[in-house]
């Protein structure tokens, strides 16, 4: 096991892979704030709730995946945001509870297993895109399917490369996650998704053109784009996955930015959307012991949950659920080192674990997330949300 003290989280790291109170936490943040003033993260004691838990049907749904983020990851986040656990944006939600993670073998998961397992309420083996492996190998309708087959705008966001397992499993189906060209001919070609934004590699510019998408390749093209008027856009960023938060950007947006852009595209449109968000290099950060980048890629995460508490202010027909893939490193916080600096943490692996990880949920039916559910009720979370919006299935 290893003992972990970081006191610069953004120092340039070689990856692999009461009133009082508030007070206090406010002074805290503010040197925070000055001191790391090129990662702008919305680092308050927790964000109001946007509205009360709502009862009703789910026109809206946006899913956000932590990947490899466990609730040892989510407290030190808290602590170096604010010197206290439970202060990020989405651990304000009035609703939470905890998620196994395994495969269909009982195995440790892997991305694609898990994010199957969120998309189609279907457990396969790992390695495997929304298909019934084990069992008859056919497609397994996802529910961004659903909501295409309803008329409603679907998206996918995340900070790897764009045909990552994560993303892929929601809009694509295959029997090896490493198939990256039938993951993009599944988007292009079939499933459609409304929004592509993340990292670039395995997809062509070209390629999303001729579909039909309009393609930006950088922030300054994202926040140039007329948000009333796009519909389909692909934000194909860099070659590889999207930046460590830590290393700064660049010319590329931020989660959170990708995050506002997708609900500035689809919010509006009247028969309701979903959007899928990962921040998916919180698990690399995991897999290098680096828990400096993990807590700088689990805030910026918060502050793209942040994005949609705002849009969803005075909504009543939004379901927000916040979860993760699996956990990653078998973190454990030992000591809080206060604001601005890093907790102490051990490491007991360098992989994913079979720890259950943290759900949360504001909106229609997010009371159903309480207590302790496999990786598929995510899947019957959204659907009851959505009520009689969806086709029972598919033709």
């Amino acid at each position: 096991m290893r003992l972990i003290q970081f006191i610069n989280p953004y120092r340039k790291i070689k990856s692999t892979h009461s009133e009082g109170t508030n007070t206090r936490i406010a002074g805290a943040v503010a040197v925070c704030l000055l001191l790391l003033s090129a990662f702008p993260c919305n680092c308050e004691s927790g964000i109001s709730d946007p509205a009360p838990v709502q009862s009703g049907t789910a026109n809206n749904v946006l899913l956000f995946i932590g990947d490899g983020m466990g609730f040892e990851q989510v407290k030190a986040a808290g602590m170096y945001a604010s010197g206290e656990s439970g202060t990020l944006s989405f651990e304000s939600f009035p609703r939470d509870g905890s998620i196994s993670t395994n495969d269909a073998e009982g195995r440790t998961t892997d991305s694609a297993a898990a994010a199957t397992a969120m998309a189609t309420g279907v457990k396969v083996r790992n390695g495997v895109i929304a298909m019934e492996i084990r069992g008859s190998g056919r497609p397994l309708e996802t529910i961004m399917e659903r909501y295409k087959a309803a008329g409603k705008r679907t998206g996918l966001v995340t900070t790897t490369f764009i045909a990552h397992a994560t993303t892929a499993a929601f809009d694509a189906h295959t029997p090896r996650r490493d198939d990256y060209d039938n993951i993009v001919s599944d988007y292009l070609h079939k499933s459609r998704p409304d929004i592509l934004f993340g990292g670039g590699k395995y997809i062509s510019g070209d390629d999303a053109r001729k579909a039909g998408y309009t393609v930006v390749v950088d922030r300054a093209g994202l926040m140039a784009l007329n948000k009333k008027k796009e519909t389909m856009v692909a934000g194909l960023f860099g070659e590889e996955h999207m930046p460590f938060v830590s290393d700064g950007p660049g010319p590329l947006p931020r989660l959170s930015e990708m995050t506002q852009v997708a609900l500035q595209i689809m919010g509006d449109h009247p028969g309701g959307f979903i959007l899928m968000v990962e921040g998916g290099r919180i698990d690399h950060a995991c897999h290098a012991n680096d828990i400096s980048r993990a807590v700088s890629e689990t805030l910026e995460f918060s502050n793209a949950v942040a994005e949609a508490i705002q849009w969803s202010k005075g909504r009543t027909d939004i379901l927000i659920l916040v979860t993760a893939a699996y956990e990653t490193a078998a973190v454990r916080v030992l000591k809080n080192n206060g604001a601005c600096v890093v907790p102490t943490v051990s490491c007991g692996s360098a992989g994913h674990t079979s720890l259950n990880v943290p759900v949360y949920a504001w909106g229609p039916n997010g009371d159903s997330i309480s207590g302790t559910h496999e990786n598929t009720h995510i899947f019957t979370v959204i659907r009851q949300a959505s009520g009689r919006l969806l086709p029972a299935a598919l033709p």
